[in-house]
């Protein structure tokens, strides 16, 4: 695949979609596809805002709560039969793990009707959108009326564990323009 590595399988289906920093990548994605569109940073409680804030980088603890909201957000879509992009960081394995299965990382039995003992399942293809500090700290000071400081960019390098086999992912540079990484992201789901 010109443009990224990938490692989701040719054929298979995705609900949702989570993309790794990029809210405007997100959001225009959405609308193309006509999934509904989530950022993440939208449901961060107000603590983790006023830590941000000033300057001091999240923890397990403080994004943990926060990723089991929206692993509970994307159940529910799954539920509706609603496609859905999600701007998120989640910057390590067990956060994307967290978005599929929940904080305990089991599987969630569906609460319908008819279907107990099914199992509903997030189908989640991440999208790393993947580029250096000096491009991304750019990015980052372009940005006007964020709670997110550039000042913390480097605690989430630093935390970053980049997805890798056997995640669904796609890894693309943002050396690309924004036409380019939308046709890139399309080009897999088809």
């Amino acid at each position: 695949m010109e443009g990224g590595t990938t490692h989701a399988g040719k054929g298979q289906s995705f609900e949702h979609l989570c993309l790794l920093h990029r809210s405007t990548v997100g959001s225009l994605l959405a609308s193309e596809l006509g999934w509904k569109f989530y950022d993440a940073d939208d449901y961060h409680p107000e603590e983790n805002l006023v830590k941000m804030r000033k300057g001091i980088p999240l923890n397990d603890q403080d994004r943990i709560p926060w990723l089991s909201n929206l692993h509970d957000i994307l159940l529910r879509d799954v539920a509706t039969g609603q496609h859905v992009v999600l701007a998120c960081s989640a910057l390590k394995k067990v956060y994307r793990d967290i978005l599929i299965r929940g904080k305990d990382g089991a599987p969630q039995k569906c609460a319908e009707p008819g279907k107990e003992g099914k199992v509903a399942e997030v189908k989640l293809l991440v999208v790393h959108l993947s580029g250096s500090f000096e491009i991304i700290s750019e990015r980052l000071l372009q940005r006007k009326g964020h709670f997110m400081p550039p000042e913390l960019l480097q605690s989430q390098f630093d935390t970053l564990e980049p997805p890798s086999a056997p995640e669904n992912f796609i890894q693309i540079s943002l050396d690309k323009n924004l036409s380019e990484i939308i046709a890139t992201i399309l080009q897999v789901l088809k």
